[in-house]
């Protein structure tokens, strides 16, 4: 428990306006996290915006000295350059950090974690500087990584010879900026009139993409080595590593993947099934329609059709899923959060 204020459960979320801080905050209230406050913090130019939190009206306020003041959470949803500037502050004022926007684990300063992979994969152990402890930030990783983490694990039930996995990302992934782009893009198009392309670079309306546009920042290509360099030092040997490939789609919301497997023999398609159950993954019967980007809006687990034997290869499987992209990697957070107070009322 944070020191200096053992019975406080104040929350702050950075990047309050951000689509993920806007979920993380649905998130906390839906689960009912014992929050004595939520705290919205973001950007200046954010600051004064009118919304609520727990049912009641508050603002965004903007980020200062003293923002992290008696907050025993404080969760990091905004942009990197936020986090960078700000997470050390909250550290020091006596919070633990929890960062979504993953520029912490890639530099080595905070653990990732994924609470449902726990009984197979549990998060590496903090590192100690000269044998000492010190205050441990935790990273939640992205709606990919925890995706290709959970396939990673769930499939290694049966000792695969090779995982590949075809990610399909929305345009939420870029936060508002994306959404806007497809919606005027697809208006534009529809209306022949030109496009704008600021956030992509090209036209991801009506459109699948290997590829952005040169202007676009990230690349696709630096967003996949990211993704695959989080994945492998996340399974850290403990897994095998799927192969990672992305294709953008022009769609609003929702992670969409396909995955496939081939093992030394033909796998036992019930017990693959089971394995995913295990990790809480929910997947669809026989009779049931497969999961799509809009079935699972709302939902906070990954989603699998019904596991598929290749019709041409006997020892190979296929799989289909979809996860609310905001859902998933937000409500990773809160229940790292959760993990955490259990393990201080346990102590």
């Amino acid at each position: 428990m944070p020191s200096g204020f053992p019975n406080s459960n104040r929350v702050a979320i950075v990047g309050a306006s951000s689509l993920r801080g806007q979920e993380l905050k649905l998130v906390l209230e839906e689960r009912n996290f014992p929050a004595d406050e939520i705290i919205l913090l973001d950007a200046s130019v954010m600051a004064g915006t009118l919304t609520e939190a727990g049912g009641e009206p508050t603002f965004i306020r903007e980020l200062e000295e003293d923002s992290f003041d008696k907050v025993r959470f404080a969760f990091f949803a905004g942009i990197a350059a936020d986090t960078e500037r700000n997470w050390q502050a909250a550290q020091a004022a006596g919070a633990t950090v929890i960062d979504l926007t993953g520029v912490l684990a890639a530099s080595g300063k905070a653990i990732a974690w994924i609470p449902s992979l726990t009984s197979l994969i549990p998060p590496k152990p903090a590192a100690r500087a000269n044998g000492s402890p010190h205050k441990i930030a935790y990273s939640s990783p992205a709606s990919p990584v925890v995706i290709a983490c959970t396939l990673a694990a769930g499939l290694g039930a049966l000792a695969p010879r090779t995982i590949a996995a075809m990610l399909f990302p929305p345009v939420s992934e870029r936060d508002q900026a994306g959404i806007d782009e497809l919606e005027t893009q697809t208006t534009n198009l529809l209306s022949f009139r030109p496009i704008e392309q600021a956030i992509f670079d090209t036209q991801v309306a009506f459109n699948l993409l290997s590829r952005y546009g040169g202007e676009s920042k990230p690349s696709l290509e630096s967003t996949r080595a990211a993704i695959a360099r989080d994945v492998v030092q996340y399974l850290g040997g403990r897994a095998p590593v799927p192969a990672i490939q992305l294709v953008q789609t022009p769609v609003f919301y929702g992670y969409a993947f396909a995955a496939y497997a081939e093992f030394a023999a033909p796998p036992a398609l019930e017990q693959l099934a089971a394995a995913f159950r295990n990790l809480g993954v929910k997947i669809a019967g026989p009779e049931d329609p497969a999961p799509t980007n809009i079935s699972v809006a709302g939902e906070s687990e990954i989603q699998l059709a019904p596991i598929q034997a290749d019709p041409n290869v006997a020892a190979g499987a296929w799989l289909w899923g979809v996860a609310d992209n905001l859902r998933l990697a937000t409500t990773n957070a809160v229940r790292i959060a959760e993990e955490l107070l259990a393990k201080a009322a346990a102590a």
